[in-house]
C-alpha cells in the first residue's frame, strides 16, 4: 500500500494539491458557489432550470480536473478554447460535451433556439394597442446598455469588450451571448455568466428598487380606458412580424440570425401550428435553457476565470442592470406627465426585456398597493418592446463597434 501513488490515484486531490494555493482556492470557490446556487435554484430565489445544471456543471469541472497525457491540466468534459481543426475533431471523439459546444454553443445556435422560443410567448398584440408608450419605455430602459459602455472603457477595457458587458443592461441573456461572441470571444464565458447569474436575481431585487424610487400613491395609481383597446387579429400580427423581420434583417445583417429567430417564433405562435408550437414553446425552449445552463456552469473552469477583468465584469454588469432599471422607470414618470397621470410608472420595470419576469414584477408591485389596478397588458408591451430594441442595440453594436 505504500508504494501508492494517492496523488496520481485520485487525480482531482492530486491536482488541485499541485496547482498552487491561488488556483486551488479559486477552484473551491467555485465548487462552494455551485452548490450555493443549486440551492438557490431549489429554493427558487434564482431559476432553477438555468442555475442547477449552472451549479452542477461548476461543482463538476472544478472537481474533475486532471492529469492529461501531455502534462497540463484538463478535463474530460470540454476545451472551450481549441482552435486547430485537427485537435478539435480529436477532443470531440473524446470530451462528450465538446460537440455540444463547438456545434451549438460557440456559434449561437443555442442563443438563438432559446429566442426562438422566447419568440412563441410574445404577443406582439399587446405592442400594436399602444406602440409609442411601448417603444419609448423600451428605449428608455435602455439606459443601461448605453451608459456602461462609456464607464466600461473609462474602467480600461476596450471598446468591444466594454460594448459586450454593457449588453448585460438589456436583461437577455441570448443577447449577451450572442454580442460577447463576436465581440469580445475570449470574455464571453464571464460575461455571460455574470449576465445570467445578475438576471436570475431581477426578479428579487428590482421590487426594491421600484419601492425606492416610486411612492405608494403612483404605485396605485389606476389607468383609466377612455375606449376599449383593439384586438388584432393573428393575419395582422403575422405580417407585422414578417415587415419587421425583413426590416430590422435588412438594417442589420449582422444580427439577422437573432431577428430571425425571435419572429419565426412569433410567426409559429400566430399562424396556428399548433405541434410546432407546442414544441417550440416547450421541448426546444427549456431544453435549450436547460443546456445553456449545463455548459455557462462547465466553462466556469477556474483556469478560464482567472482574468483580472473579473471583478470589472461583475461590478459593470450590476450598474448596467440599475441603470436600465432606474431608466425605465423614468421612462414610466415621463408616460405619466405625457399621459397627465393617467399612467402608472411602475410599467416603466416591464421595459427591462427580462421577458416575462420584469413585466410580473410590475403587475405584482402594483396589485400589492391597488388590487384594482391592472397593468398587465401594457407592461407585456413595453417588455416585447424591450426585447427588440435591445436586439436592434445588439445589431448596432456588433455592426459599428468594429470600425471605432
Amino acid at each position: 500500500m505504500e508504494n501508492i501513488d494517492f496523488a496520481t490515484l485520485f487525480q482531482g486531490i492530486g491536482t488541485m494539491m499541485a496547482s498552487g494555493w491561488f488556483l486551488a482556492s479559486a477552484r473551491i470557490f467555485l465548487v462552494l458557489l455551485g452548490l450555493l446556487l443549486i440551492y438557490l435554484g431549489w429554493k427558487g430565489v434564482l431559476e432553477p432550470m438555468v442555475m442547477i445544471p449552472m451549479g452542477l456543471g461548476m461543482v463538476a469541472i472544478n472537481c474533475g480536473t486532471l492529469i492529461m497525457p501531455d502534462g497540463t491540466l484538463g478535463n474530460l468534459f470540454l476545451d472551450p478554447m481549441l482552435s486547430d481543426t485537427d485537435a478539435l475533431m480529436n477532443t470531440m471523439q473524446i470530451d462528450f460535451l465538446q460537440p455540444v459546444y463547438t456545434l451549438t454553443f460557440s456559434n449561437g445556435l443555442i442563443a438563438c433556439f432559446v429566442f426562438m422560443g422566447i419568440g412563441t410567448l410574445l404577443d406582439v398584440g399587446f405592442l400594436l394597442q399602444k406602440p409609442f408608450a411601448s417603444i419609448f419605455l423600451a428605449l428608455c430602459a435602455e439606459l443601461g446598455t448605453f451608459l456602461t459602455m462609456p464607464i466600461a472603457a473609462a474602467l480600461g477595457l476596450t471598446l468591444k469588450e466594454s460594448a459586450s458587458v454593457a449588453m448585460v443592461g438589456g436583461a437577455d441573456g441570448p443577447m449577451v451571448l450572442f454580442t460577447s461572441l463576436a465581440l469580445a470571444k475570449h470574455l464571453f464565458v464571464p460575461i455571460t455568466v455574470v449576465a445570467y447569474l445578475y438576471l436570475g436575481l431581477t426578479y428579487g431585487g428590482y421590487p426594491y428598487l421600484v419601492k425606492l424610487l416610486v411612492p405608494k400613491r403612483f404605485r396605485a395609481i389606476k389607468m383609466v380606458t377612455k375606449k376599449a383597446p383593439k384586438n388584432y387579429d393573428a393575419k395582422v400580427k403575422l405580417a407585422f412580424s414578417a415587415v419587421l423581420c425583413a426590416v430590422l434583417c435588412f438594417l442589420f445583417p449582422v444580427a439577422s440570425p437573432l431577428f430571425f429567430s425571435l419572429f419565426l417564433g412569433v410567426a409559429v405562435r400566430e399562424s396556428g401550428m399548433k405541434h410546432i408550437y407546442d414544441f417550440v414553446s416547450g421541448p426546444l425552449l427549456y431544453g435549450s435553457t436547460f443546456m445553456l445552463g449545463l455548459l455557462l456552469g462547465v466553462l466556469c473552469d477556474a483556469h478560464l476565470l482567472l482574468d483580472p477583468k473579473i471583478l470589472k465584469l461583475l461590478v459593470l454588469g450590476i450598474v448596467a442592470l440599475l441603470l436600465s432599471g432606474i431608466g425605465g422607470i423614468i421612462g414610466g414618470y415621463i408616460m405619466y406627465f405625457i399621459k397627465r397621470g393617467n399612467y402608472n410608472p411602475v410599467i416603466g420595470i416591464a421595459a427591462v426585456s427580462c421577458v416575462p419576469t420584469t413585466a410580473k414584477v410590475a403587475q405584482k408591485i402594483v396589485s400589492k398597493d391597488n388590487p384594482d389596478s391592472f397593468v398587465l397588458g401594457d407592461a407585456l408591451g413595453a417588455n416585447i418592446s424591450g426585447v427588440i430594441t435591445s436586439a436592434i442595440i445588439t445589431g448596432i453594436y456588433i455592426t459599428v463597434i468594429p470600425y471605432l
